[in-house]
């Protein structure tokens, strides 16, 4: 049984973790903390849903099978940019397949120069990096709500919820939820807190 700082484990001792295929809560952790991140970012790219859904499944596939050569070494690049390399394939993967098939006697004569299509990054793809990072941290952010939300009593998060992500003025909180201004306040800070230092956890390295 995991101590209590360990329940929301850093990166770090996840992606060791997942080098065990068998450890099936490491891989829940992850595909919890990453899957809306590589969503997120295929549908930015221009996929549909379904599409964007394939790059997700392809993707965590894939590290199932490359994390094992994982490495964390600064020198050589951080986890975070070895993820959007991986996303980023799949996203190429299916915008190749929205292009025609050529017949085969229109064809070229093999030759040994890369296709055209993996010389040239399509724009949207292209575009991928300099979003990858609001996307990160926006991803970090919501999944240490997530996180905090099942550690709190929902009356608690949802005065949270409410106050501070909706934006409801405390008259109307206290009025519907039938609690106190004190409470309205304690509740944003104490949850405000717990998601904080989750962010910390979440954020450790490798990045």
């Amino acid at each position: 049984m995991r101590r209590a700082n360990d329940i929301i484990p850093t990166r770090q001792s996840l992606l060791s973790r997942l080098k065990d295929w068998n450890d099936q809560e490491s891989w829940r952790d992850f595909f919890d903390t990453y899957w809306k991140l590589i969503y997120s970012a295929a549908i930015r790219a221009g996929l549909n849903d379904a599409e964007a859904q394939d790059v997700v499944q392809e993707t965590v596939t894939a590290i199932s099978k490359k994390i094992p050569e994982f490495v964390y070494d600064p020198s050589k690049g951080s986890f975070k940019n070895w993820l959007m390399r991986q996303t980023t394939w799949r996203i190429s993967d299916q915008l190749r397949k929205r292009m025609p098939v050529r017949p085969a006697a229109s064809q070229p004569p093999t030759s040994t120069r890369t296709a055209t299509i993996d010389r040239i990054a399509d724009p949207a793809v292209s575009e991928l990096e300099s979003m990858w990072e609001a996307e990160w941290e926006a991803n970090l952010r919501e999944a240490a709500i997530h996180r905090v939300r099942s550690k709190v009593e929902p009356k608690q998060f949802q005065i949270f919820d409410l106050y501070v992500r909706k934006k409801w003025p405390v008259l109307k909180i206290t009025k519907d939820l039938k609690v106190t201004a004190t409470q309205v306040y304690l509740a944003k800070h104490r949850v405000g807190s717990l998601i904080k230092k989750e962010l910390r956890h979440l954020s450790r390295k490798p990045v």
